[in-house]
């Protein structure tokens, strides 16, 4: 496999270590997330309120991934993106339920961890950029989610760009959280409580599918948790120029904008949900890696979101890189931020139930 493809293994999933070339864009190092963020509580506390210090393991990890030369430096292959991106990742357990559906036109996939609730559901839109990726390829943490939550996860495949350019992937989310609703692993049957997440592109696609079912009145879920979402594609957030990401380089931007929205304006909410109005949708987690391109496009829809009277949790995770929760095996970050997602999901449904705001 070429060095090339290998790479692009790396870009939603929390990079794999693989030989690379030297970095042809290595900066000093990012801002200091003092400097980065003027809101409360961006850092997430630890379980016993102690200073957050990076483990080994990830510190080792972010030391090998420096080494490496980051995804779109000097090419950009969207064919090798799409090829690796669209492989199957299941997990080594091998309790856990796959069970494929179509909703409508969309091909989806449950997925289901021993003990979970399958009336609690999340749905999961996976990264990629807009242009690449599949449900398959999350499958692994979907399933740590599933059982850390204890709910089934749904993963859609929605349609990408540019063959199916903006607003085509939003309206397969808006679809496949209106069929949870009222369809969950065995069938028919409503749910008790549900939820967005997802990644990267999945990210964005989570905060305009919030922002798209409270426009047309539909129902809306108990919480929403973009992972390194993907905010502004004006390009304008400080990051972007300041932070030397590990995993991809600030360069792809424009590349995968253009495939996604065409001639569409990137100030529209729904392709840049830090222009959105925010007031009326659930509360928000947000978690973002330190070491991030992206960094900012969290901190910034974090402040309009709140501006907006929205409760928001921005968790800033000193060490981590792009997506850090997929890398597999799991980190000790990785693993304590799905606890902190199952505990945000937990506190919400039990709001939602109570009616609590």
């Amino acid at each position: 496999m070429k060095l090339s493809t290998l790479t692009l293994f790396v870009i939603a999933i929390g990079p794999l270590a693989f030989a690379g070339e030297p970095n042809a864009e290595r900066q000093s190092g990012s801002v200091p997330l003092a400097a980065a963020s003027s809101e409360p509580s961006t850092i997430p506390e630890t379980a016993d309120g102690s200073p957050r210090i990076i483990s080994q393991e990830g510190a080792a990890y972010l030391e090998r991934l420096r080494k490496n030369t980051p995804f779109g430096t000097t090419t950009f292959d969207l064919n090798g993106l799409r090829a690796g991106m669209g492989s199957r990742r299941e997990p080594a357990t091998k309790d856990v339920k796959f069970i494929r559906v179509k909703v409508g036109e969309i091909p989806c996939e449950w997925v289901v961890a021993p003990g979970a609730d399958a009336d609690v559901r999340l749905l999961y839109l996976h990264g990629g950029g807009f242009v690449s990726g599949a449900g398959g390829f999350y499958l692994t943490l979907a399933a740590h989610l599933s059982a850390a939550a204890k709910c089934a996860v749904l993963l859609p495949d929605y349609r990408l760009a540019p063959e199916h350019p903006f607003p085509a992937g939003i309206e397969d989310c808006v679809t496949s959280h209106e069929w949870i609703r009222a369809n969950g692993p065995s069938g028919a049957g409503p749910a008790k409580v549900t939820f967005i997440a997802g990644d990267s592109a999945g990210g964005s696609l989570t905060l305009a599918t919030l922002l798209a079912l409270r426009d047309r009145k539909l129902p809306l879920p108990a919480g929403g948790i973009p992972l390194s979402p993907t905010t502004d594609l004006t390009l304008a957030s400080e990051s972007l120029k300041t932070v030397y990401d590990p995993i991809i380089s600030s360069k792809t931007m424009p590349e995968f904008r253009d495939l996604y929205l065409g001639k569409t304006d990137p100030r529209n909410p729904l392709a840049s949900p830090v222009f959105g109005d925010y007031h009326s949708i659930p509360p928000l987690l947000i978690q973002v890696g330190e070491h991030e391109m992206l960094r900012d496009d969290s901190i910034r829809v974090a402040k309009k979101a709140r501006a907006d009277g929205i409760q928001v949790k921005l968790e800033i995770w000193p060490g981590m890189f792009h997506v850090f929760q997929s890398h597999e095996p799991l980190l000790p970050e990785a693993r304590e931020s799905i606890e902190h997602i199952a505990s945000f999901m937990r506190a919400s449904a039990l709001r939602s139930r109570v009616g609590t705001p």
